[in-house]
């Protein structure tokens, strides 16, 4: 039994859920979001929650049910909240820019990379060594914060790079004589 999957996903006020044609839409005051549903899953949408059972008693249904519980959970979670990942910046002379939907990285190359910054993602950047990436679908924003950190991933001997708030880089001690 998943311990997740047993549990019901509330529906806040302001937002409704409906099932048509195998898909799941919710829509909220952030917008609206969908998701295909599977087979091997029941979904019920009952007063103000939504249920998620196994539709079966195979292995991969119970594999399923706490996953698919989790990613309804996070739909109605993104039009009531949204979602957001803080990365920061640490390098001499490494900076980041938003400008409209591109997002300008200098990371000490030769060269700045200009990010195309993907629909329904926002990008803020407080100061020149923080960027802030929100939205409403958390796949989304979590693909393009990996993304931006992809170009420079922290180094262990400095510590130089782009980090997530609150990630730890385990620092190396550097050559010793």
């Amino acid at each position: 039994m998943s311990r997740i999957g047993k549990k019901p996903v509330a529906i806040p006020g302001g937002v409704t859920a409906t099932i048509d044609n195998g898909m799941l839409n919710v829509k909220g005051p952030k917008g609206t979001l969908s998701m295909g549903l599977s087979d091997l899953i029941d979904y019920k949408v009952e007063g103000d929650e939504i249920q998620v059972n196994p539709a079966n008693d195979s292995k991969q249904a119970r594999s399923y049910w706490g996953m698919q519980r989790t990613l309804v959970s996070n739909l109605v979670e993104g039009v009531t909240d949204g979602f957001s990942k803080t990365l920061e910046i640490s390098g001499v002379g490494y900076r980041a820019q938003a400008q409209g939907k591109k997002l300008k990285l200098q990371l000490g190359f030769s060269h700045d990379f200009d990010l195309d910054v993907p629909e329904g993602i926002e990008v803020k950047t407080p100061d020149q060594t923080t960027v802030e990436v929100s939205g409403i679908d958390k796949q989304a924003v979590g693909q393009f914060a990996a993304e931006v950190r992809r170009w420079r991933k922290p180094e262990p001997y400095k510590g130089k790079g782009i980090k997530y708030r609150g990630e730890y880089v385990f620092r190396k001690e550097g050559k010793k004589k």
